[in-house]
């Protein structure tokens, strides 16, 4: 193996470890959860996004519990479904504003290849960015009761109100 592709896989290891740990990729690494396991599933959970709204904009969820997100952008512009918290949040602001900047998304179409050069895939567990029409799942696993929402970071859709709310069950 060439040193290259040995210090690159180091990267990358050592890149995915830390998003694993941390819960959520965008922010400051507070612990939310951790990506979950298809075998691991407890229940599916829809949601639609449309323009500055999630359906629904609360869910239930128990410690422990692994939910399957099946997340609809059945709007018109490209919306994003990010769990997290304020200060991630936050912490992904910048890098969407850029996104958007640099073309690497506009506020229709997502440009990958633009995303893929810049190594920005946008590809966290936590979190998918999805263009009209467009459908995914993210399966996460809330490990322990925090605060903690759900909200779109395109730019100006959050502060639109674009956020959801997490509530834990008996607390």
């Amino acid at each position: 193996m060439k040193p290259t592709t040995i210090i690159t896989a180091t990267i990358l290891t050592l890149s995915f470890a830390t998003q694993s740990t941390a819960g959520a990729g965008h922010g400051d690494g507070t612990s939310i959860g951790m990506p979950g396991s298809a075998e691991n599933v407890d229940r599916v959970i829809e949601v639609s996004m449309d323009e500055m709204k999630f359906e629904p904009s609360r869910i239930s969820v128990e410690e422990g519990e692994t939910i399957k997100f099946v997340v609809s952008n059945d709007g018109n512009l490209v919306h994003e479904f990010n769990l997290g918290t304020p200060e991630t949040w936050k912490g992904h602001k910048g890098e969407m504003m850029k996104m958007l900047k640099t073309g690497m998304m506009t506020m229709k179409k997502v440009n990958h290849a633009k995303m893929m050069d810049a190594g920005m895939m946008h590809d966290d567990a936590s979190s998918v960015l999805l263009e009209p029409g467009q459908t995914a799942e993210v399966i996460w696993t809330f490990s322990e009761t925090t605060e903690m929402g759900f909200a779109c970071n395109v730019p100006g859709h959050r502060e639109a109100g674009m956020v959801g709310d997490v509530k834990f069950q008996g607390h």
